[in-house]
């Protein structure tokens, strides 16, 4: 299910951008700091790296709960990493939120 998600972001993928690794995206917040600290990264290199997070952690998620169903992951383990996705997942909402506001206040404006 999350794969059919991360064929569709694929297309908007853009040339000459770094991987994401899980231990960076695990949490959003940290996410946030390191994309801040960048100075050098361009506004779509962050959005794209943020996207990466949230899909990892949903799939992380999801791994998680199927290995619970067969029985190998502590509940406690799935909580966690459902918790941590749906948080991410939340803030990724908020800012895909404040982006198209900006873009319609944008659009209003009177040249």
């Amino acid at each position: 299910m999350i794969d059919m998600i991360g064929a569709a972001s694929a297309l908007t993928k853009l040339p000459g951008t770094g991987d994401t690794n899980l231990a960076s995206a695990a949490s959003m917040p940290q996410m946030a700091a390191n994309a801040g600290m960048a100075a050098a990264g361009s506004f779509a290199e962050v959005m794209q790296s943020l996207g990466e997070g949230v899909m990892d952690n949903l799939k992380v998620a999801e791994g998680q709960s199927f290995a619970a169903v067969r029985g190998e992951v502590p509940t406690r383990d799935v909580v966690d990493a459902i918790m941590t996705a749906e948080q991410s997942l939340q803030t990724a909402v908020a800012i895909r939120d404040k982006l198209v506001t900006a873009y319609l206040e944008i659009a209003r404006m009177q040249i």
